[in-house]
């Protein structure tokens, strides 16, 4: 049964609103800030190892950006980084920057200085911090001009509270065993598990069913 649930159950559009904060409020709250245009940096580098949620707060702020009348858009990566991306306010997010080649390099070099003439702004996501990149001089600097954050899993104390209350919002309440077989049987990142509960509310609600243990149970055998 483990490592299913992901192929499972189909993803949850990433917000600000169902990412477990955990010790990366100040980051979100700095990206929030960026989305509806009251920061003043060019760049926010997010970094961290994979599975941590960089490429969910990338999109999430794009969304918010959107939602707040922004051109936004989400580049999943630094191949597809193009200058012409500098619209005048634009947020530019980047996922997976410390990947980039030497083209793509000068490409990200000169889109970041469009950016910051344009009155835009660049996110970027990448495994290390920016001093530590493999980067050309140039870009690696720019990127550490901005403001930089480690992103951190959150403790599995903050994903249960973070799952009671997602549940709580669609209208049902999540017994602490679920909780718990949902941490012991699956992947622990937050959007799968986002997804999981997502997709368990549905059966839940289709088979007029409580979301329970055997209930979960049941929804993974039949899927499979």
């Amino acid at each position: 049964m483990r490592q299913l649930t992901f192929e499972l159950a189909a993803p949850e559009p990433p917000a600000f609103a169902n990412f477990v904060a955990g010790p990366n409020r100040e980051a979100i709250a700095t990206l929030e800030s960026l989305a509806r245009g009251e920061l003043a940096e060019t760049g926010v580098v997010l970094w961290g190892p994979t599975g941590v949620g960089k490429s969910h707060l990338l999109r999430a702020t794009v969304a918010a950006a959107v939602a707040a009348g922004r051109h936004a858009v989400y580049v999943a990566g630094p191949g597809d980084a193009q200058p012409d991306l500098a619209a005048p306010g634009a947020v530019v997010a980047i996922d997976d920057v410390d990947r980039a080649d030497a083209s793509a390099q000068g490409r990200l070099f000169t889109l970041y200085n469009a950016l910051a003439v344009a009155g835009g702004q660049m996110v970027a996501a990448c495994g290390r911090a920016p001093a530590q990149l493999a980067l050309r001089d140039d870009l690696r600097t720019r990127l550490g001009y901005g403001l930089v954050y480690e992103i951190a899993a959150p403790a599995d104390a903050d994903k249960a509270a973070a799952l009671a209350a997602y549940a709580r919002q669609r209208g049902f309440v999540l017994a602490d065993e679920v909780i718990a077989y949902l941490l012991a049987h699956g992947r622990r990142d937050m959007a799968t598990l986002v997804s999981t509960l997502a997709a368990l509310d549905r059966r839940s609600l289709a088979t007029h069913r409580a979301v329970t243990v055997p209930l979960l149970r049941e929804w993974l055998k039949d899927e499979v």
